[in-house]
């Protein structure tokens, strides 16, 4: 079972093993996938997906990628235009990809879980939505309210209070709200002004609308944050006692995001105050009752990701960390990603690849990968990392019937300077991340990335 204690904030630790890598939301990365899997790899993915003995439950993904301003931090597949027009159009052609993955799926598959990312999602109309989401309830069989997570991420910016009640009559029933900083002065050096009262009215209209859930998202290392700024925004957050608050780390890579090369990059913390922002979120998230669940996410603790962490049964994809454990998961959209049993799938990255593939009759498989036994046996070791903090390599093994205990033995190298500095406990058959190293879970998992080149001593 993980560790339910706070993580212990060292920034001398942190600065020691922080370092550029993945996040793991998947395993192998997308960096990985090759542009000779295409649709016939996809179909045979599906179809032995399908042949499973115990089929999954599905999840739903969906790319919007318009917004309307560009925010210079932005490294998300993202449009900037205001002709709404675009959004209608878009719509109508997800729907045809609808049209064209639907039927390869078991009818008696049932969806647990939609999520609407972007860009900025509410840039389609509530029409729009509605019709979207009306046509995969037509085509997918969706579980009971209850049971299951309609989402959709927020900017407050480009969308009316009132708009909730329209939101939750569709079917949604969590909400994400992009704040990223309150302070103005940050705000403009990354060119998102936001006000207080705007993020504020969209967030109460949510509850009275009867929302079940709240993610905030922040991120720390932008232009002209302080500790003291910071705090401050922390502290309105948590008075607004959302049930989820993500705080991610800004990387600046201005040769990857052409928005990023508007960031003047003097005006960055450096390393040192960037390591202190990210102590003032896990200092007063855990002292305002928030659960540390891993990587940037925080939570309640009676909300559904902190019991699933304590329960064992978290899980995390595309879409981070999420309840719904063992899921296939159908991206629709441009860019989107899918994660079919064995098998990765990607959609083009470019509008009108994606466009001209769908407007043929066409699936839009861009690239992907079909995992072989030894990428199924790591993604199941770095899911159980990422998730609970340890690794039973007997149990794994087990699992996949093999003897996974020369792993540990292999990633010994690797673990070792983390052992001395007390973020792992290591034995013959297990290797455990304590409190000290939790902040840093995906150096851990790197250890047994076979992709990733040794790094030196």
């Amino acid at each position: 079972m993980p560790s339910h204690a706070a993580p212990r904030f060292d920034p001398d630790l942190l600065a020691r093993h922080d370092k550029p890598g993945p996040r793991y939301t998947s395993y192998p990365t997308a960096p990985q996938f090759s542009p000779s899997f295409d649709d016939h790899a996809l179909c045979a993915a599906i179809t032995r997906s399908n042949e499973e003995p115990l089929p999954r439950d599905l999840s739903l993904y969906v790319h919007v990628p318009f917004c309307l301003s560009p925010c210079f931090y932005c490294g998300c597949n993202r449009i900037i235009t205001r002709d709404h027009s675009r959004g209608s159009r878009y719509r109508m052609r997800v729907e045809r990809e609808v049209d064209l993955m639907a039927p390869l799926f078991d009818a008696d598959r049932k969806v647990v879980q939609l999520h609407f990312g972007g860009g900025t999602p509410n840039f389609l109309s509530t029409a729009d939505l509605a019709g979207l989401v009306g046509h995969l309830r037509r085509h997918f069989r969706f579980d009971d309210e209850a049971h299951s997570d309609i989402s959709i991420e927020i900017d407050p910016r480009s969308v009316a209070p009132a708009a909730m009640a329209d939101l939750r009559a569709i079917g949604f029933n969590r909400i994400s709200v992009g704040i990223q900083d309150f302070n103005p002065e940050v705000q403009a050096a990354v060119n998102r002004i936001q006000s207080e009262r705007e993020t504020l009215a969209v967030m109460h209209a949510a509850r009275d609308a009867g929302m079940r859930s709240i993610n905030v998202d922040l991120i720390y290392g932008l232009p002209k944050q302080t500790l003291e700024g910071f705090r401050d925004t922390l502290h309105k957050v948590i008075d607004l006692r959302p049930d989820r608050i993500a705080v991610y780390s800004y990387a600046h890579l201005p040769h990857m995001f052409r928005p990023q090369q508007r960031i003047d990059a003097s005006q960055l913390p450096t390393p040192g105050e960037k390591i202190a922002l990210l102590g003032a979120a896990v200092e007063l998230l855990g002292a305002a009752g928030y659960v540390y669940i891993g990587m940037d996410h925080f939570a309640l603790p009676f909300d559904e990701l902190a019991q699933a962490r304590r329960h064992g049964s978290l899980h995390r994809n595309f879409m981070g960390y999420t309840t719904h454990a063992d899921t296939d998961l159908i991206g629709f959209g441009v860019s989107a990603i899918s994660r079919i049993g064995d098998a990765y799938a990607q959609n083009p990255r470019d509008l009108p690849d994606w466009e001209n593939a769908i407007d043929a009759e066409r699936r839009p498989v861009w690239r992907g990968l079909v995992l072989n036994e030894d990428d199924l046996l790591r993604a199941d070791l770095i899911q159980d990392l990422m998730c609970q903090g340890t690794v039973d390599f007997v149990d794994l093994g087990r699992r996949h019937g093999v003897d996974a205990r020369g792993m540990l033995e292999e990633a010994a190298p690797r673990l070792a300077p983390l052992e001395r500095d007390g973020m792992v406990k290591r034995s013959a058959s297990r290797v455990e991340v304590t409190d000290r190293g939790r902040l840093l879970l995906r150096v851990v998992a790197a250890c047994f990335d076979r992709y990733l080149a040794p790094q030196p001593a």
